[in-house]
Order: C-alpha cells, then sequence, then structure tokens
C-alpha cells in the first residue's frame, strides 16, 4: 500500500437556494475553464449550509444535477449532522481534505532524538512540453520544465516549481506543506497556482502578472505574485 497526493475541488455551497439563477452562474463558470473542471474529482463543502442535513432531498437533487454537468461528485466535507447511510446513498463518503490557508506551524520542533531522517531529495527536469492531460508529480524536490506547460496539465512537487516557458496548466508546489516553495515560469496563465494548499485560479491572478515572468511565493498567509522584469 502506498499513500498518493490526490489534488481534488472543494466546491463549497453558500445558499441554501440551489435554485436556476445558482446553476446559471455555475454554467457560466463551467464555460469559462472548461478544461479545469474536466476529469477532477470533486468534494462538496457544506459547511455553510447545515440546513442541508434537514433535509436529504436537497442534497441528493444537488448531487444529481452536479453530475449531470460531468462534475465527478464523490465526498463531502463539514458534513456534520448529516446522515452516514444518506451519504452512502448518494455515494459520497465524508472527507478531510482541502484548505484554504497553510498548515499552522508546529508549536514545538520535534526532538531530535526521536524526528524521523528526512527522505533523500530528488529533483526532477522535464526536457520537454508537458501536454494536457500528463501530470507529473515530484515527491521529495524540486520539478523544473524547460518547456511549456498545456492547459490540462498539473505539475505537483514538494518542493519548488520552475517552468522556462508559458504555464497554462496547474502549478502546486509544496504540497505536502512547505510554504517557503516557490512557483516560477516565463509567462503566466496558469489554470490555478498554489503554495502549501493555498491557491488562486485563473480568474484570480493579478492582471499585471498575466502573460508575464512572475515569481509566486507565500507571504503572511496570502499568494504574492512578482512580476520579473
Amino acid at each position: 500500500m502506498r499513500g498518493r497526493f490526490l489534488t481534488v475541488l472543494a466546491l463549497r455551497i453558500d445558499t441554501d437556494s440551489t435554485d436556476d439563477p445558482f446553476y446559471a452562474q455555475l454554467d457560466d463558470q463551467l464555460r469559462k475553464t472548461p478544461q479545469f473542471f474536466s476529469g477532477a474529482p470533486v468534494v462538496l463543502d457544506l459547511a455553510n449550509v447545515p440546513g442541508f442535513g434537514n433535509d436529504p432531498g436537497r442534497l441528493r437533487d444537488l448531487v444529481e444535477n452536479l453530475r449531470g454537468r460531468d462534475l465527478r461528485v464523490f465526498g463531502v466535507q463539514n458534513a456534520a449532522g448529516f446522515d452516514a447511510a444518506a451519504l452512502q446513498a448518494l455515494g459520497l463518503v465524508p472527507v478531510s481534505t482541502g484548505r484554504d490557508a497553510p498548515l499552522p506551524r508546529a508549536a514545538a520542533p520535534v526532538p531530535a532524538a526521536t524526528a524521523p531522517a528526512p527522505a533523500p531529495v530528488e529533483n526532477k527536469v522535464i526536457h520537454s512540453p508537458v501536454r494536457s492531460g500528463q501530470r507529473i508529480v515530484v515527491e521529495h524536490g524540486d520539478l523544473t520544465v524547460i518547456g511549456s506547460v498545456a492547459s490540462g496539465a498539473e505539475l505537483v512537487a514538494a518542493g519548488n516549481i520552475h517552468v522556462y516557458g508559458p504555464l497554462r496548466g496547474r502549478a502546486i508546489a509544496g504540497c505536502h506543506g512547505d510554504e517557503r516553495a516557490h512557483i516560477f515560469c516565463q509567462s503566466l496563465n496558469a489554470e490555478l497556482v498554489a503554495i502549501a494548499g493555498l491557491y488562486q485560479t485563473s480568474e484570480m491572478l493579478e492582471d499585471a502578472a498575466r502573460q508575464r515572468c512572475t515569481h509566486i511565493y507565500l507571504e503572511n498567509e496570502k499568494l504574492r505574485m512578482e512580476v520579473i522584469a
């Protein structure tokens, strides 16, 4: 058995009224960034709609509508109070995944005598463009791509990510919680960038950094984008 790092989308539901305007807004988002959602596993975040727990029918309608839009909903988070049997009937599992901010730093360091030996650093260099649908993961080190990263491709690294070319897909650095990780690219037009779990999608990228040589890093629990002249 081996653990794997899995990227999922957390769809936070902020309204009890999942009516026509709700789905119209969702459909508009899906049209804008189809590659971002294509084939991605989805978790529903129900923290802001505790009332769903008293009405399994509403949750069933929501899940059916989302799956009808080819969103692969498989789990729920922040689902306290929901009946486990009702979730199972919908093919959903309770999960504790995803966060909007980096993990808190440890209160105290682990004593040296009991600390496990760090895994050896294994940096990876890719000497070709990364095509749509490709996923490259570096569990213990940095990832460097000498070429472009297409829309629909995904880069994941425990350390830094360097892209010597246009970055149009997803780049996830510090995937194990390293807040010191950085992302560098020659032209930023990414679907998603993330460091230590804190992310921004294409709609949230700073206009000044689009299609520019950019350095992305974490500062005070916010993603910063610095254009490199």
